[in-house]
């Protein structure tokens, strides 16, 4: 399944940075293990979903294919912490380039609600190189690699540039049901691990929903949890709406996120 509500902070709390979607870094070691696995690639069948990188925490283990794209939006995302409330109206856009490659470019609009004046202002720019492929026939994985600029509104800008490194696992149990495994390992002015797993089923021919769980540790800070669910619905073959919500199950992380958003495949 594909998972993500994208988080943007603003500068006075990235160092906090809350269990969520932060733009995906996880274990090298994962990633070297996971290179010496067999298999096609896990691409995009013509005129099929591709498999979106939301709703939920991480992205799909597929890419697309050569010359094929795909527009992942927030319409918003939102997280409450503190008394505070933060919405993203992120854009994700998504681009195959072929060799089970592809190229990512996000970024988005902020608005900060109290405590003290509202502030809204452009999220940073995101940029990454998502490697996917499938093995053993019910078994698809996937790294990603990114980085996140400096180049939003005051508010919402980072001292320095994030580093991101994820890995994927998704296991495909038939009838449309699978599970999920995500790793992630952020650096930069706050260093982050996260590990989360997600499980997913149908509801029907169209619509389908997930429930996820993730823990994250925080260097000089320490550890936070989440729980979440989610629907998505397929409106067409190449539109999906989502919707998903999570709540703090413990430690440092926000009070709840939630959000809507709307995905649109691109391709042939």
């Amino acid at each position: 399944m594909s998972m993500g509500i994208e988080r943007r902070e603003p500068a006075d709390a990235a160092r906090r940075h809350p269990v969520g979607r932060p733009r995906r870094r996880a274990a090298a070691v994962v990633a070297l293990c996971m290179a010496g696995l067999a298999g096609a690639p896990a691409i995009a069948q013509e005129g099929s979903n591709p498999g979106y990188d939301r709703p939920g925490i991480g992205f799909s283990p597929s890419v697309l294919q050569a010359g094929d794209a795909t527009l992942e939006l927030g319409l918003p995302d939102w997280s409450r912490d503190d008394g505070a409330s933060l919405y993203n109206a992120d854009a994700l856009l998504r681009i195959g380039v072929g060799r089970s490659l592809e190229l990512q470019l996000d970024t988005g609009w902020n608005r900060l609600d109290g405590p003290g004046p509202a502030r809204h202002g452009r999220a940073n720019t995101g940029l990454a190189v998502k490697y996917a492929r499938s093995a053993a026939g019910e078994v698809a994985w996937g790294v990603l690699a990114g980085v996140e600029l400096t180049d939003g509104e005051n508010d919402f800008r980072n001292p320095e540039r994030q580093y991101t490194l994820g890995a994927a696992l998704e296991w495909d149990h038939g009838a449309d049901r699978t599970s999920g495994l995500y790793l992630e390992a952020i650096d930069g002015e706050t260093d982050s691990r996260l590990l989360a797993v997600n499980t997913s089923w149908p509801l029907g021919s169209a619509m389908g929903m997930f429930v996820e769980l993730a823990v994250q540790h925080l260097a000089g800070t320490g550890n936070g949890s989440m729980g979440g669910i989610g629907m998505t619905w397929q409106l067409t073959p190449r539109v999906q709406l989502d919707v998903g919500v999570r709540r703090r199950l413990g430690g440092h992380a926000d009070d709840w996120q939630g959000g809507f958003g709307v995905s649109v495949y691109l391709g042939k």
